[in-house]
């Protein structure tokens, strides 16, 4: 029983650690061919964004929002795979956790 204690304790010791890890890298997620960058951090903050300036037509504003739209949802698919690949082999037969 007390093995077990320890190993569970190693195990939430080294997913706290992962998770900072996680923290600290950064995912880019582009749309229009790298015209809308997003930069988010492994917990998902928004760091950056960067337009270039031909996206910027004040004539075609859904276009933009379109963009910044899908270059988000593409660094929020990347965190994920990120998180998983990271995270996934501590929480693997483990519901609840993540």
């Amino acid at each position: 029983m007390n093995q077990l204690m320890k190993q569970a304790k190693k195990m939430q010791d080294d997913i706290m650690k992962a998770q900072e890890q996680l923290g600290q890298r950064t995912v880019e997620g582009t749309a229009g061919g790298g015209a809308v960058k997003i930069v988010l951090d492994g917990h998902k903050a928004l760091k950056e964004i960067q337009l270039d300036k031909e996206v910027v037509n004040p004539e075609d504003v859904e276009m933009l929002q379109d963009l910044i739209l899908a270059a988000f949802q593409d660094a929020m698919q990347k965190v994920d795979e990120l998180t998983e690949s990271e995270l996934g082999k501590y929480t693997r037969g483990l519901p609840g956790l993540f």
